[in-house]
């Protein structure tokens, strides 16, 4: 297969599970089927079991060693919790807003930072998927609670930092394997804090089982090798997709209306992004060169 249309497969299979994992934790802590902490613990820990089970059948014992790191793990551990903690106190829409708010002025900052001069156009495709998604979480907007809006951010910026960090790994399956076993003990002991507000039910634990084992284990490493061929401002931008694919998800899977408002905010967004992947980014040129 071709590298590019590889590329786009990879992107749009991990932007589906990132989708779908969305609405697996709405599902879960929506409805208080699970606490916030047990989630987030269950999550990681089937997502590492489920990485290291793939590590194990196709590239044998010890092929994870070394390969992630603390710091990755950390981000991967902060994203988790501070996502499910955030969802307690903030509704679907606004979370989004902030999330994918934080990430982009994470993703973008640092590819400025490195040299990216994305086109005039590239940045109007960003204000107008940033309208798009403003517009259709908008009817549900209103003043967050400041510890809500607080750890979605964090979770924003921790997302943000934990996907640049996968530019340039040699391995992905085997990064974020490794990322994943290594976040487990952070987890457990925010678990353990924790455990007298412990709530657990079946529904509950089969759904944070579902978001680690799939969409966020398989979703992660699909990201982490599309990764590989995307600039830091292009896979910023791509991630606005999720709210839309979400969204659409919602229809199908939770009976959820198909309204104007949801079309019009779907066209916006895909179109925003559409204009910013027409133009690459120019690298700026060192002084020494322009001679």
């Amino acid at each position: 297969m071709d590298q590019r249309l590889r590329t786009i497969l990879q992107t749009t299979l991990a932007l589906i599970a990132f989708a779908a994992n969305s609405i697996l934790c709405r599902m879960a802590l929506g409805s208080t089927a699970i606490d916030p902490a047990s989630f987030s613990t269950i999550r990681l820990v089937s997502g590492a079991v489920m990485l290291w089970a793939i590590m194990k059948i196709t590239a044998g014992a010890g092929a994870t060693r070394h390969s992630g790191s603390w710091i990755s793990a950390a981000m991967l551990f902060l994203y988790a919790v501070a996502f499910s903690f955030a969802y307690v106190s903030l509704d679907a829409g606004m979370g989004a807003l902030i999330l994918f708010g934080s990430v982009q002025a994470t993703m973008i900052s640092f590819g400025l930072s490195k040299g990216e001069r994305p086109h005039l156009l590239t940045w109007c495709g960003l204000l107008l998927a940033l309208a798009g998604l403003v517009y259709l979480v908008l009817p549900g907007l209103e003043a967050p609670s400041f510890s809500g809006a607080a750890l979605m951010t964090v979770a924003g910026f921790a997302w943000g930092v934990y996907s640049l960090r996968g530019m340039g790994v040699a391995n992905p399956v085997a990064v974020t394997t490794d990322n994943f076993l290594r976040s487990v003990p952070l987890t457990a002991v925010v678990s353990l804090i924790l455990l007298p507000g412990m709530k657990l039910s079946s529904a509950g634990v089969l759904l944070a089982i579902l978001s680690g084992a799939l969409t966020s284990g398989i979703g992660y490493v699909l990201w982490y090798t599309a990764l590989q061929n995307l600039s830091a401002t292009r896979a910023a931008m791509l991630q606005l997709l999720v709210p839309v694919i979400a969204a659409l998800g919602g229809v199908l899977m939770l009976s959820e209306q198909i309204t104007l408002r949801l079309v019009l905010a779907g066209v916006l967004i895909v179109g925003g992004v559409g204009l910013t992947l027409v133009f690459r980014n120019r690298k700026q040129v060192p002084a020494s060169d322009r001679d």
